[in-house]
């Protein structure tokens, strides 16, 4: 895959997981327990997944490079 599709990729969902969690604040959905334990598990991890890979993706690329030599 392409560096700038990659970056892209990454960045929508970046944008998505912070739309969703906007929504889910200012909406009266926030009451749901539900949707409230499977927005803090799943899109927060996704959005500091991304976050990190977007800051720091290059670093950890190139550390897994020199490991697997």
């Amino acid at each position: 895959m392409n560096v700038a599709t990659e970056r892209k990729i990454i960045r929508w969902i970046h944008i998505i997981g912070g739309a969703i969690i906007a929504a889910f604040i200012y909406s009266p959905l926030s009451g749901i327990t539900t949707l409230e334990l499977i927005i803090k598990i799943v899109i927060i991890t996704l959005i500091s997944i991304s976050g990190i890979w977007l800051w720091k993706g290059q670093l950890i690329k190139r550390k897994f490079k020199k490991a697997s030599r």
